[in-house]
């Protein structure tokens, strides 16, 4: 496994490599100390299976970083570590593509967990933070998603596929999955006709544009 650290404070950089190595001996930790070196290192290193990242770098918007490796590598799953706990910069961070968001006061047990999660293909947000970062947008169960992920339960009612699903938004089928899969358990359902009943309801669409379509194993 090689993974990609990027964050302008080397002793943070250092003791990150330390706790994903000791996790797995067979970890390769890759360092770039900030945004410019590390897309050189994304374009570099086209075996890389994900990218911890801080928001704050010293030539660059992390939040604008993250598109960008989005951009490049649509594949590439990205995790923010992060001193910031605004649910805002939560909801931004997942919304442009990140599948994971770790505040820089999480335990180390929770960064380790969250990197596996995401390398599962699931979305890791800090149990603490979820109800914040996930700020009610209505009534009902939709308000427990994010913007992105309405969107995202939008175009699965309207019968689009993962694949079509993330050519629409300029995301990886993985990203996509991953999405489709917290909907699911969001709004405690079990296929895309649920999903799309659940967004009717929510009038997220009009009940004659709703067509989830023949994908249910995505």
């Amino acid at each position: 496994m090689k993974i990609l650290v990027v964050d302008d404070h080397s002793l943070v950089r250092q003791g990150l490599a330390a706790l994903l190595s000791g996790e797995d001996a067979t970890t390769e930790v890759l360092h770039a100390g900030g945004l410019a070196e590390g897309l050189a290192r994304v374009d570099a290193h086209p075996d890389l299976d994900a990218v911890l990242m801080d928001l704050n770098l010293p030539d660059g918007d992390g939040m604008a970083a993250i598109a960008e490796i989005a951009r490049r590598r649509a594949d590439l799953p990205v995790v923010i570590l992060s001193g910031s706990e605004d649910p805002g910069d939560v909801r931004r961070a997942l919304d442009l593509g990140a599948l994971g968001y770790v505040p820089k006061s999480s335990s180390p047990e929770t960064l380790i967990a969250a990197v596996r999660m995401v390398l599962d293909g699931g979305i890791y947000v800090p149990p603490l933070m979820l109800d914040a970062a996930v700020a009610p947008q209505g009534p009902g169960p939709i308000a427990g998603l994010t913007p992105r992920q309405v969107e995202v339960l939008a175009a699965v009612a309207r019968g689009l596929s993962n694949k079509e699903i993330g050519l629409k938004f300029a995301l990886s089928e993985k990203t996509v999955k991953a999405h489709v899969g917290a909907i699911f358990r969001t709004l405690g359902v079990a296929n895309r006709t649920q999903a799309a009943s659940a967004a009717m309801a929510a009038r997220l669409i009009p009940p004659r544009a709703a067509r989830p379509g023949p994908h249910p194993d995505e």
